[in-house]
């Protein structure tokens, strides 16, 4: 059987201290972490998708649902230590793993496939992340909400839980980091062997390691207005997301 070349890992735990357990929440019906693989699955250049946790609640429930799960260890420090240590045990002859995170429920699938466009058309690139134009005011100044600047040509200059650019003269544009990352697998096993660093810690924000270290990471700019879920208030947004997108559907099956 043929090695799958391009693999979407899902992290996925359940302690988090903004919202616990929140990945067996329920959202319409479904949970968040089913509906954030179901989501994935929809894209057409993934050859695989697989949840990986340490979790046996959230293994049981996706194996359930016939969905693709794999134990990863419970000394995972990072999403980015259970994707690299989930790509290296089942998956270590793919050439790219992109790391979806588990609570991006509405996470449009042409988001990955952009990324991994994006990577197939540029050989030097070693990791791609991706960012939308935020056009809510209070998402601007939320801490919640991970803002990011890049230079002219992509490449990621800051990520920050502040607001990005501060307005000194005049208003900015501002840009939501959304929360998935392409890498090249080679980068990937070296990233997740680096130790913490300071404006990581600071900030709590992963993505700021590579860039302390001297690894570039390019930003493709798509139009996605979904949010993760960070918070119990975030929920609502979400249920109303979804049952927007729902009356769009049926409204053009009428049309």
């Amino acid at each position: 059987m043929p090695q799958p070349q391009i693999v979407g890992i899902i992290p996925a735990r359940m302690e988090s201290s903004r919202f616990p357990g929140k990945m067996l929440t329920d959202i319409l019906g479904k949970s968040l972490i089913q509906r954030t693989y179901e989501n994935a699955c929809r894209s057409k250049f993934l050859d695989h998708v697989v949840v990986a946790t340490d979790d046996p609640r959230i293994y049981a429930h996706l194996a359930q649902l016939g969905g693709e799960v794999v134990l990863t260890s419970a000394d995972c420090q990072t999403g980015t230590d259970r994707v690299a240590e989930a790509a290296r045990t089942y998956f270590p002859y793919s050439q790219i793993i992109v790391n979806i995170q588990g609570d991006e429920p509405c996470l449009d699938p042409q988001v990955i496939d952009r990324l991994i466009e994006r990577m197939a058309q540029n050989k030097e690139y070693e990791m791609v992340t991706a960012a939308a134009l935020i056009h809510d005011e209070e998402r601007i100044d939320s801490p919640h909400v991970v803002k990011t600047l890049f230079d002219q040509n992509g490449r990621a200059l800051y990520f920050s839980r502040n607001r990005l650019p501060f307005p000194y003269k005049r208003e900015g544009k501002y840009y939501r980091h959304i929360g998935i990352y392409a890498y090249r697998s080679s980068l990937l096993g070296f990233l997740s062997r680096l130790s913490a660093t300071p404006l990581q810690l600071t900030e709590d924000l992963e993505q700021l390691k590579v860039l302390e270290s001297g690894y570039p990471i390019y930003v493709e700019v798509v139009d996605d207005q979904a949010i993760g879920v960070d918070t119990l208030q975030d929920l609502e947004v979400i249920k109303k997301f979804i049952c927007k997108k729902k009356e769009n559907i049926y409204s053009s099956q009428e049309a």
